[in-house]
């Protein structure tokens, strides 16, 4: 059985300035999809380094802003209502993958507008860098010592203190196991996938249909947030009635564009 490590959240304090994981996670991030992109970009046509550093930008804002807001519509908002100035204590923790997803796709489709492309283009090109952020920001939320999973005896389960309990339980690691497979190897799909020209909104739809399936069976280990529980017969999360959309939406959007690209072959043809 292995134990927590008990990492402190704050990375460094420069006087009054304290610098958290939390935030660095989500600046690695950003650094890794920045570089992923520019590689991307070489060779594929229209994008180039300047396209890409608008990317980085609008999807910052979209993270950022979508995640947070999404975090508290979703799964707090009574609380927040009650200290609003809580909302922008996201070093905290706090930040919802949907929301954030809905908040980049905003940003996809201004960016699409601005550079002549059409959204489902933009989609696929940034659908591979996406597993970056989830994976260093599941790092995040172990190094905060939250979203765990359910108490185990599994040789699986972490030693960890449980303010609840007031005592150390085992529990499921379910942080480490998100960034595996939503992060890495999710990650790994994609770029194999994308490896060869795929018709348009098929990488996308794969991203959303990978993380919805993997998101939905992680929930069956995960802890429910305690404001919530579990919502429809003792077993269905707020993540997993999130995830269902993204598992539909994911496949039909595959449907889509293969069946969209058969038939300009035909007619070509």
């Amino acid at each position: 059985m292995w134990a927590y490590p008990q990492i402190d959240p704050v990375a460094l304090s420069l006087g009054p300035l304290n610098i958290h994981w939390y935030g660095l996670m989500y600046l690695l991030a950003f650094a890794g999809g920045w570089a992923l992109a520019l590689y991307r970009a070489k060779n594929r046509a229209p994008w180039n380094s300047d396209m890409v550093g608008d990317l980085l930008f609008y999807v910052a804002l979209g993270v950022i802003l979508g995640g947070r807001i999404g975090y508290v519509l979703f799964y707090d908002l009574a609380h927040y209502l009650q200290t609003p100035s809580a909302i922008l204590q996201i070093w905290q923790g706090g930040m919802s993958f949907h929301g954030g997803l809905l908040g980049v796709l905003i940003a996809l489709w201004l960016l699409a507008r601005k550079t002549g492309q059409s959204f489902l283009q933009v989609g696929d090109f940034v659908a591979p860098l996406v597993p970056i952020g989830l994976l260093t920001g599941r790092i995040g939320n172990f190094i905060n010592g939250e979203l765990w999973g359910k108490i185990t005896d599994s040789p699986l389960g972490m030693a960890v203190y449980d303010p609840q309990l007031q005592m150390t339980v085992n529990k499921y690691p379910t942080q480490l196991l998100e960034a595996f497979l939503e992060g890495l190897v999710l990650l790994l799909i994609l770029l194999w996938f994308a490896r060869k020209p795929r018709p348009a909104g098929a990488v996308g739809g794969l991203f959303l249909l990978g993380y919805g399936v993997f998101r939905f069976f992680v929930e069956f280990w995960r802890v429910p947030d305690a404001q919530l529980g579990y919502l429809l017969w003792n077993w269905v999360t707020m993540g997993q009635i999130l995830s269902t959309p993204m598992i539909l939406g994911g496949a039909g959007l595959m449907f889509y564009a293969y069946r969209r690209a058969s038939k300009m072959a035909a007619t070509e043809a």
